[in-house]
C-alpha cells in the first residue's frame, strides 16, 4: 500500500464536517471504509454547568506528537488516509473541538484506528483546557477512565 495521506490541524477557527469527510474521500477514492469521530465542548462536567472552555498547547511541539500518533496508527493499521482536526483557543458549549477521520480498505481497521487516535489523543497530545463555569475556572486533569482506554492499546 502506498504511504498514508496524512492532514493534520490546529486551529482556532470551527470545521466544516462535510468538507473533511470530502477531503477523505478524495485523499482515498480506492478506500471500503472511512470512520469519523467529531468531540464537543459539553454543557456539563461532574454535574456542574461549564459555560466555556479554553484551550492551549505549544505550536509545532503539538502538531509534531499529533504527527507521531498518526504515524503510529498507519503502522499499526492499512490506513489510506488520516485527518485530524483539533481546535484550541476560547470554545463554548456544544461547539466543535476535534475532528478524527479515517480511511481504510475495510472498516476494522477504520473504526479501530479512529478509535485508537481519539484515545490517545485525549491523554497524550500537549494540549492543556481550562474549564470555565459559574464558580469560576479550574484546569483539567486527565481522568482515569481516559488514561485505561489509551493503556489497551500499548500491547
Amino acid at each position: 500500500m502506498e504511504k498514508t495521506k496524512v492532514r493534520i490541524s490546529v486551529q482556532r477557527q470551527d470545521f466544516e464536517v462535510a468538507a473533511e469527510y470530502a477531503t477523505l474521500r478524495e485523499d482515498a477514492p480506492e478506500a471500503g471504509a472511512i470512520a469519523t469521530f467529531v468531540g464537543l465542548v459539553r454543557d456539563l462536567n461532574l454535574d456542574k454547568k461549564v459555560t466555556g472552555l479554553v484551550l492551549e498547547h505549544y505550536p509545532g511541539m503539538t502538531e509534531k506528537v499529533l504527527a507521531e500518533t498518526v504515524n503510529k496508527a498507519s503502522r499499526r493499521w492499512p490506513l489510506i488516509g488520516v485527518r485530524l482536526v483539533h481546535r484550541v483557543g476560547e470554545l463554548k458549549p456544544g461547539e466543535q473541538i476535534v475532528f478524527v477521520g479515517v480511511s481504510s480498505e475495510h472498516r476494522d481497521a477504520a473504526f479501530e484506528a479512529c478509535e485508537y487516535l481519539m484515545d490517545i489523543l485525549k491523554t497524550s497530545a500537549p494540549f492543556w483546557k481550562k474549564e470555565q463555569g459559574e464558580s469560576g475556572s479550574h484546569w483539567l486533569e486527565e481522568k482515569t477512565e481516559d488514561l485505561d482506554r489509551a493503556k489497551r492499546w500499548h500491547n
